[in-house]
């Protein structure tokens, strides 16, 4: 009798990172020889990618994986066995196993490699083009105070300039014509090694030049100084197949000159960017550890649409956090009121343990005050652009 092959399912919660990293599961599942199931009700293994980024987005996925087992013990079966990756990881196997003891097995998000080809699917773009979404890096050095994805995802590492080109052309040769480049800091790709001061050095100093550099970080820079991060879109921009080039996301302290102009005159890349500012008000970024002030954002936001007008700005901005005063919110009204964001997703601060900002900061502002800040801004922002909104696969 021939043996049935065994099946698997994945269900993901959060960003764009996390589906991409979904479908390199996937691609590792079907290498193995698995098939992939219909719904999770009829799998044999059960991989559960999870989000850590506010308390809301763990609280969805305890609520999913209590819904699994109720229903398997109502229906008599046999659960599948169930595998837990993701950002949840951060908390460690113990506590894991202890606050979700349906998990039968931790899957350490930083091991899902690149040693088989991703399972892509949905990859239609609105226009029916094909669109992918290719990891550049993981992780993350900026340890800004209310984030977990250091903690998560690790330390930054850059996936190699040859990895990346062998997907490129992996998938021009399946006809792809659109690619999103990802990771936490997109434009820091490469230059971990040079370490944060470095790279803090190359934005304040118009003079920086490779040999500022200590000899054993030089080899990081291209010898007339370009970012890596602008090489690699010049690489894959070198494809005629390749129509269109996104990338998310970006830290406005490493938003380079070099970048900018890279931007300006090469149209494959979109015309929407997405700048995370997280809030208008200098003391609060400071609390963040975002590294720039609100005047250097402006700056950058200013350099982008001098290059071209046609560039629209997107952000990110968090509502509420710690210690944030009336006066210091209204910074933040102030800078939306001025940036014309086309699109901001606005999140509530929740405060996340085991990041800086849990352990020194008290979470002293009230959720109903959080709320109407979200909404003040949601108005201002998202109000009459919604219709104007990238839609991404």
């Amino acid at each position: 009798m021939k043996r049935l092959k065994k099946t698997y399912y994945i269900h993901t919660f959060g960003c764009q990172s996390n589906k991409s990293d979904s479908e390199r599961v996937a691609g590792d599942y079907e290498a193995r020889g698995y098939l992939e199931a219909k719904d999770w009700h009829s799998c044999d293994e059960l991989i559960v990618n999870t989000c850590a980024i506010r308390q809301r987005a763990e609280d969805k996925a305890r609520g999913f994986l209590h819904n699994v087992v109720v229903y398997f013990n109502q229906q008599g079966k046999r659960r599948p066995k169930i595998i837990l990756t993701g950002c949840m990881t951060h908390h460690g196997n113990d506590k894991l196993y202890a606050m979700l003891p349906m998990v039968d097995e931790i899957l350490p998000i930083n091991e899902v490699g690149f040693n088989q080809a991703a399972i892509r699917k949905d990859s239609l773009t609105a226009e029916g083009k094909k669109h992918a979404w290719i990891p550049i890096s993981a992780g993350c050095n900026s340890f800004c105070t209310y984030c977990i994805v250091p903690y998560s995802r690790g330390r930054e590492q850059s996936r190699s300039f040859e990895s990346i080109m062998e997907e490129v052309e992996r998938l021009v040769a399946e006809g792809y014509s659109e690619v999103s480049l990802l990771g936490q800091n997109v434009n820091s790709w490469g230059l971990e090694k040079v370490g944060i001061g470095f790279r803090k050095l190359m934005m304040e100093r118009k003079d920086f030049t490779r040999d500022d550099l200590p000899e054993n970080q030089s080899q990081y820079l291209t010898p007339e100084g370009t970012p890596p991060f602008v090489k690699l879109l010049q690489a894959i921009s070198a494809y005629p197949q390749i129509e269109k080039i996104r990338f998310l996301t970006s830290n406005p302290w490493d938003f380079h000159d070099e970048l900018i102009a890279e931007i300006g005159k090469n149209k494959k890349i979109d015309r929407f960017v997405h700048l995370p500012v997280q809030s208008g008000s200098n003391a609060v970024l400071y609390r963040m550890n975002r590294g720039y002030t609100r005047e250097r954002y402006v700056e950058v936001v200013n350099k982008l649409r001098a290059v071209d007008p046609d560039i629209t700005i997107g952000t990110d901005i968090i509502v509420g956090f710690a210690g944030e005063t009336d006066a210091e919110f209204q910074e933040t009204v102030q800078l939306a009121q001025e940036m014309d964001w086309k699109v901001g997703f606005v999140a509530i601060y929740s405060p996340r343990p085991g990041t800086a900002s849990w352990r020194i900061y008290p979470d002293d502002i009230p959720h109903s005050v959080k709320k109407k800040r979200w909404e003040v801004l949601d108005q201002i922002i998202n109000k009459d652009n919604l219709s104007i909104r990238p839609k991404i696969v």
